[in-house]
């Protein structure tokens, strides 16, 4: 799948790596020297190269006429009039002009500088560059011996717990503005999703699943809603269909939660025919799946339809019903409506029991309990009187608790503080990105305006993050390091006109200043060439003597 994208590459264990070693050891020490040889010795290669072709033009001095080739030249450069150097410069300033903007919209777009990323992957191999495959310097002992890595969970996609409906939201959206929120290789992984969680093994499927099978797949909404009634018209008992019915083609949360509901008698029915053919029949993975999917939906309607308390029990009866099903983030979604209930100490209760050292955090995780805890002191905060008397307790576990929800997404407190405008959200995310910035402020934002005070706090703390976290991100101070696959990730997920939100900054690449230094230097001759043509024909004889 496109959507694992691993942060560290698992290293060997020990017996594994004497294993492999063992089976060839002179043609693999050979081999490691010779690499290292032609490594090290590639620098002098170039070094001799070089006083070799010095030596070959001086002796060849006079057979090759240098002293007349020079005299002519220099004869020809004092011809030229001012107006060829006004060209000349031109030009060049033209050219490095056109190079710098490509250099730049490449960078803006791909977060990297056309230019070297060719140097990179064309000359580097010719000059027996290899990448390190050693890292043991990140996580090394006091005494020098390297420690083994932290396990840490690979880099990947998550399915958006509050994901919006795509007739219902996202489609009224692309009428009203004409852009496309959701990019395809973000809606082809829902594709992926569907076809995994809703068809089951391939051996088994009915003539209807093929047919919802192959509705995921396609491109096209209306021809997915085409396959969806062809696959009702094949058994009216097709609960895939209704859920589909109900994402794409719904244009309203009310028809979407009636085909929901729809969906879900017929599972109902389905599981009972099942059930009552005898003991040893057994429900699958798929239908368990498809329950689960639906109920959330059904709540996810009924939080949007302000029926707020109904969300939260049926939230709460899934949880407890499918107490294994974790994975899916169900307790995100119970946060969210208990802050819009204002039940604090709900919320408090749930952040209790998710937020532990051994589960994996989110945005939604943290961000939250920053907000019960700013809640306690915002209101009274100043930073006149906190810089005079100092933090008090509850102040400071406030500021710690922003300090650890920024160094977990450094990209939520722009979205919240309004210094970023928001889009809708995508339907996957990437843990401690951009997206889940997204994602997490578009639902919360509400939330924090609520609390009074608690922006104002969130702004003057924030950046005081940065001052924490070790630089360069070798290490993570609460959590681990930054991962580095973030921004690729993003570029994918959110829609090409939202700008991306990159951490940390990047510097401007070389080639870009490099160009633009020429540029304007070219420039400044052409001006002073066609301004001051004597005096720069003077400047250009005397330079070429």
């Amino acid at each position: 799948h496109w959507h694992m994208i691993p942060l560290f590459t698992a290293q060997p264990s020990g017996k594994n790596m004497e294993d492999a070693t063992s089976s060839n050891p002179q043609s693999i020490g050979f081999t490691e020297k010779l690499k290292s040889w032609l490594s090290w010795s590639w620098t002098y290669i170039c070094a001799v190269w070089f006083a070799m072709v010095l030596t070959m033009i001086y002796v060849l001095r006079s057979p090759l006429k240098l002293q007349d080739t020079l005299t002519s030249a220099s004869v020809f450069l004092n011809t030229l009039t001012p107006k060829f150097y006004v060209a000349l410069t031109g030009t060049s300033s033209l050219i490095s002009g056109l190079i710098l903007i490509f250099e730049w919209w490449y960078f803006r777009k791909y977060g990297t500088s056309f230019i070297e990323q060719v140097s990179v992957s064309h000359l580097r191999p010719l000059l027996g560059g290899v990448e390190s495959s050693t890292t043991t310097g990140l996580f090394s002992s006091v005494n020098g011996e390297a420690e083994p890595r932290p396990s840490v969970s690979e880099c990947k996609v998550w399915r958006n717990p509050l994901n919006l409906f795509r007739g219902a939201e996202y489609s009224r959206y692309t009428w009203v503005t004409g852009k496309e929120p959701l990019t395809y290789y973000d809606m082809n992984l829902s594709a992926q999703d569907h076809q995994t969680f809703f068809t089951g093994d391939t051996q088994q499927l009915k003539s209807e699943d093929t047919v919802m099978q192959k509705a995921w797949r396609e491109r096209n909404p209306q021809a997915r809603i085409r396959a969806a009634y062809q696959a009702i018209e094949m058994n009216h008992e097709c609960a895939a269909a209704y859920v589909l019915l109900a994402e794409e083609e719904a244009t309203t949360i009310t028809e979407a939660e009636r085909l929901f509901k729809q969906a879900l008698r017929s599972g109902k029915r389905v599981q009972d025919q099942i059930t009552s053919l005898g003991p040893f029949e057994i429900i699958t993975g798929k239908d368990i799946n498809l329950l689960v999917y639906i109920k959330r939906r059904l709540a996810m309607c009924a939080r949007k339809l302000g029926r707020i308390k109904e969300a939260v029990k049926m939230m709460r009866d899934l949880m407890k019903e499918f107490p294994l099903l974790g994975m899916l983030n169900i307790h995100e979604n119970l946060l969210e409506a208990l802050l819009e209930l204002q039940a604090y100490a709900d919320v408090q209760a749930v952040l209790a029991k998710y937020d532990d050292i051994s589960l994996p955090k989110s945005a939604t995780i943290c961000y939250t309990s920053a907000l019960l805890k700013a809640r306690a002191v915002s209101e009274k905060f100043s930073p006149e009187a906190a810089s005079r008397r100092g933090l008090s307790t509850a102040e400071m576990n406030a500021v710690e608790a922003i300090h650890r929800a920024v160094e977990f997404n450094p990209h939520v407190p722009k979205y919240l503080l309004e210094m970023k405008s928001l889009i809708l959200p995508p339907e996957h995310i990437l843990k401690r990105g951009d997206s889940e910035a997204v994602a997490y402020a578009f639902f919360h934002l509400q939330h924090w305006k609520r609390a009074e005070g608690a922006l104002n706090l969130l702004h003057c703390t924030w950046e005081g993050t940065f001052r924490i976290i070790p630089y360069p991100l070798e290490k993570g101070h609460l959590f681990y390091p930054y991962p580095g696959c973030t921004e690729t990730a993003d570029r994918e997920l959110l829609p090409s006109f939202h700008e991306v939100s990159v951490y940390p900054k990047k510097e401007l690449p070389f080639f870009i200043l490099f160009t633009a230094g020429l540029c304007s230097f070219t420039a400044m001759l052409a001006m002073l060439t066609h301004q001051f043509p004597e005096l720069m024909g003077v400047f250009a004889k005397a330079v070429s003597r």
